[in-house]
């Protein structure tokens, strides 16, 4: 299997001829990228598997073949699973199994139970991909992903490392807590996180609610200022915001975030142990785009939680928050590279 994934990557790199790649990790991907790759609500939808796994029954894409190593991509807040529509094919090609799950308040995934809180904490979100990897008999994955999904990998990173087989994380290390949430930051930060304390209040929720695919993209574009996207490739995503539980999700998240609601108790002793920030030791390949308008730490503040081989990436061209779905290509390396260079 491993000569047969060489191989494919061998062919990939071929395709991927024109992309730059220089000391100190600066890729320019977005210029090198083809036409086909770039994405477009003219992709064909994919097939969606539903499972129950956990608390939650799991809407999820899959492609590539049954027997390859697996990649599990993780989408973020206000996206979806076709944030990967591109990464997928080509990772695909290169021989790995690839799952794209939606988020617990995404797309078809849903609550078993009526009983079960609407939980947004970090913690919960990571078991949720546990519970689906022990589901589909997984027993080790790369796992990689941007914002929520960047969140969700880094935590399993952190407390599973036994279950990854490499980590790709957009904006790097986002492991936090409720204390660590609660320090006060410059007032250019807290300008950018305005959603937050707005999300804070009735009158948000209530916004939030109302408007949503309204709010969605005008995230979309003060996250990612230069993606030129169409009606049509927003809404395709914005349908899985239609979720019934997608604004109770929201809403818990970034109020837990601020210590202004709770979590739940069987998740506090996982959520003790990310408070410390434990460094993460599996290889690593984080990355950020050079037109990244959301709220991102700077690379050298966490380089140091990487205590295996480890990279940094700035991918260039005009790439925003969204980076799988604005540099493909250049997403869909990092994870063949984090996996075994």
């Amino acid at each position: 299997m491993k000569q047969i994934i060489d191989e494919h990557r061998r062919q990939f790199l071929g395709i991927a001829t024109g992309a730059v790649a220089v000391g100190l990790g600066v890729i320019d991907f977005a210029r090198a990228e083809t036409e086909p790759l770039r994405s477009s609500a003219s992709n064909a939808s994919w097939a969606i598997k539903q499972i129950d796994a956990g608390v939650l029954n799991v809407g999820y894409a899959e492609v590539g073949p049954s027997n390859g190593p697996v990649a599990i991509l993780l989408h973020g807040w206000p996206y979806d699973i076709h944030a990967f529509v591109d990464v997928a094919p080509i990772l695909a090609k290169t021989g790995y199994r690839v799952i794209v799950p939606y988020l617990r308040g995404y797309g078809t995934t849903h609550f078993l139970s009526s009983e079960t809180p609407r939980n947004g904490e970090p913690a919960a979100m990571a078991v949720d991909i546990i519970a689906l990897m022990d589901k589909l008999d997984i027993k080790k994955a790369v796992v990689a992903g941007f914002d929520w999904g960047a969140r969700t990998a880094d935590v399993i990173a952190a407390l599973w490392p036994d279950r990854c087989r490499a980590l790709v994380s957009v904006s790097g290390y986002l492991v936090s807590s409720q204390a660590a949430g609660s320090a006060p930051l410059p007032p250019q930060a807290e300008l950018q996180w305005w959603y937050q304390f707005y999300f804070a209040t009735e009158r948000g929720r209530a916004g939030y609610e109302k408007y949503t695919h309204d709010f969605a993209k005008l995230i979309w574009k003060l996250a990612s200022p230069q993606w030129k996207f169409d009606d049509a490739t927003f809404n395709r995503s914005a349908a899985a915001l239609d979720n019934k539980d997608h604004v109770a999700i929201t809403i818990h998240n970034y109020r837990w975030r601020l210590g202004l609601a709770q979590g739940e108790a069987k998740y506090e002793h996982l959520e003790k142990k990310l408070a410390a920030a434990p460094q993460i030791e599996v290889p690593t390949i984080t990355m950020e785009g050079d037109a990244n308008g959301a709220p991102h730490p700077d690379p050298s503040a966490y380089a140091g939680k990487f205590s295996g081989r480890y990279e940094f990436r700035l991918i260039t061209g005009g790439i925003g928050h969204n980076l799988p779905q604005e540099a493909p290509q250049a997403f869909a390396k990092a994870v063949i590279d984090a996996d075994g260079a």
